[in-house]
């Protein structure tokens, strides 16, 4: 008995030992790679996110006082924001969109080539639209996940812990959903995305390390929709800053726990990722005042706002 005591304390000594060795790698492998993200205002920069510090859950919007809103077209509103990344998100510009459900309707649009390939974009959207931007995420030429046009279920839905559902009903009331509530029966319309960046202020365990089932390391341009504690629509696109204007559609920007923290710090209580790089396309305002970001690629979803007509008193 001795020896076999002997033996498992040798055992169980060395396993601590190992544990003790593998713990340091392991715990930096789940780590989030060093990234830090800047306001650039007045020829300053002002930090207000590192990833070896970053919040999981959002208190305090430090963003929110910097962005100067203008109307554009009835409850719709526009800014932008300079920040300065790690790498290639240098030199980012933002481009935000604030929505007033109160003050608009919704609708989705799509649009495909005879073969089937995706067709819509920024040209085709209603003469009378404020706003539209692509919607949801893309699998090869369909839209992924759920969908539902003028009350017509076309998708059925998918699951997922970081899937969030937007639900327009005929109420034009907007419904925010995640993966474990259920989506309404009767609903005007509706899609699905992911990954959620936020959740009731809260941000995803995915998004808080790295190996979680989300690349936290890739970078690109984005785009995502968010919910402010108002109940506003803020809508967030992220562009390249480094070589000019023209050249801002270059698929070069944020990671995805970056944008987490754009939208917490604009003070979005919930927010989802929707298909970035060169599927992100919006425009929002009309006429003189219309602000427009083109994408490379045709898509398949839209999501429209169009102003409600004035109440008479």
């Amino acid at each position: 008995m001795s020896v076999r005591r002997g033996i498992c304390a040798v055992l169980i000594a060395s396993s601590i030992v190992t544990a003790q060795r593998a713990s340091p790698r392991s715990v930096s492998a789940q780590r989030l790679p060093h990234s830090t993200l800047a306001v650039r205002q007045n020829s300053a920069t002002r930090p207000f996110w590192r990833s070896d510090s970053a919040p999981t859950h959002w208190t305090t919007a430090p963003l929110a006082p910097a962005m100067q809103w203008r109307t554009i077209a009835r409850g719709v509103e526009t800014a932008t924001l300079l920040l300065a990344g790690t790498g290639e998100a240098w030199r980012t510009r933002l481009v935000a969109v604030r929505l007033d459900p109160s003050q608009l309707t919704f609708s989705l649009d799509t649009a495909a080539t005879p073969s089937g390939q995706p067709a819509w974009n920024l040209k085709r959207a209603p003469s009378n639209a404020v706003f539209a931007m692509n919607a949801g995420q893309f699998r090869s030429i369909r839209p992924w996940g759920l969908v539902v046009l003028d009350g017509t279920r076309l998708m059925p839905a998918e699951r997922g812990p970081l899937a969030a559902t937007i639900a327009v009903d005929s109420t034009n009331t907007l419904r925010w959903l995640f993966d474990d509530e259920p989506t309404p029966t009767h609903v005007a319309l509706a899609f699905q995305s992911y990954p959620v960046l936020l959740r009731s202020s809260d941000t995803p365990f995915a998004l808080r390390q790295a190996e979680r089932g989300v690349d936290v390391a890739h970078r690109d341009a984005r785009l995502a929709l968010g919910r402010l504690v108002s109940g506003q629509l803020i809508v967030v696109m992220s562009r390249f800053d480094g070589l000019g204007p023209s050249f801002g559609s270059i698929p070069f920007g944020l990671t995805v726990p970056e944008m987490s923290a754009v939208m917490g710090a604009l003070g979005a209580l919930d927010a989802v990722l929707l298909d970035g790089g060169i599927s992100a396309q919006l425009f929002a305002g009309q006429g003189a005042s219309r602000i427009t970001e083109s994408g490379w690629r045709d898509v398949p979803l839209a999501f429209i706002a169009r102003s409600r007509r004035a109440t008479r008193p």
